[in-house]
């Protein structure tokens, strides 16, 4: 068992209606491989400035993830700072910078490539595709994007769909690669361009999956008090294959039971700033809420 996870590594400035937090720790690869910790010890794949908080490298060694493929490069970290609406659902990026990451390409360690679980987080899709072939036989490969690389970099996106098993989107990147109004329909001309699981994330609404023979609805956990969306989708991402990863078998009830996991893991990451509440999390309370969840969904 052995999942490798590509993404981005970021210090993020985040603003709320109530409150605003500068360069905090946050970034694709940061929220899935620590989502994904507590079910198997993940690889990761990034690069990171100088300024990166060494007590933060230090928690990921904590949590058995592997970092030998996180490099550290003068100049600093990749930087992103956003504002959210009343409605968190609604954010706007107020600024961009990519340092460190500018001409990056990401280099898989040798002894990474023979991983079962490839993870393409959102990064450019030439650069997930140049991964893909970095990879020996990965059995599942899954990938996510943003409505940026669709409207940038289509045709290489479509190639990388080629290549992956499980696609992670939400319902407006989904709406906009297929020109389908339904989410259902637009998820079925997806697996036709090559995945067998299409994973359409809908924010506090949960996510739907759709394969060739089931349609899956997964809710999001009620929670009264969000206080900070950004990362809840990678943790999604990262509880989902983590817990795959975990039980090595990829049927329908596994990716089922999975879907449930990734619904707890961005549950709590919503609950505090950037990765503060997955750094104080226990299996306990994964456990405790997992349970919680199939009360709610039991009829």
């Amino acid at each position: 068992m052995s999942l490798v996870i590509v993404g981005t590594f970021n210090l993020d400035t985040i603003e709320t209606p109530k409150e605003r937090r500068e360069s905090i720790v946050g970034g694709s690869g940061t929220y899935c491989c620590l989502a994904a910790s507590f079910f198997t010890a993940p690889r990761i794949v990034g690069v990171v400035g100088e300024d990166f908080p060494r007590d933060t490298l230090c928690l990921f060694k904590e949590k058995g993830i592997d970092t030998e493929g996180l490099l550290i490069k003068p100049g600093k970290t990749f930087f992103w700072e956003g504002r959210y609406a009343e409605d968190p659902n609604k954010r706007t990026t107020i600024a961009t910078e990519v340092n460190v990451l500018k001409g990056f390409r990401p280099q898989i360690p040798e002894h990474y490539r023979n991983a079962d679980i490839l993870f393409l987080a959102n990064i450019d899709p030439d650069l997930q595709e140049d991964i893909c072939v970095q990879m020996k036989n990965p059995r599942l490969v899954a990938m996510d994007t943003m409505n940026y690389w669709i409207h940038t970099r289509a045709q290489s996106l479509l190639n990388v769909l080629e290549k992956v098993d499980v696609f992670f989107a939400n319902d407006e990147e989904v709406r906009m690669l297929t020109g389908e109004l339904n989410l259902i329909t637009a998820g079925k001309r997806i697996l036709e361009k090559g995945p067998s699981l299409v994973v359409i994330k809908k924010g506090e609404h949960g996510a739907i999956f759709i394969a060739e023979d089931f349609v899956f609805i997964v809710p999001a956990y009620p929670s009264e008090k969000v206080i900070d969306p950004t990362g809840a989708g990678d943790s999604f991402g990262g509880g989902f294959l983590g817990y795959l990863d975990k039980v090595d078998s990829y049927s329908e009830g596994d990716f089922r039971k999975a879907a449930v996991y990734g619904s707890v893991l961005a549950s709590f990451t919503i609950e505090r700033f950037g990765i503060d509440r997955l750094s104080s999390l226990t299996s306990e309370e994964i456990e405790s809420r997992f349970a919680e969840f199939q009360k709610f969904v039991s009829f």
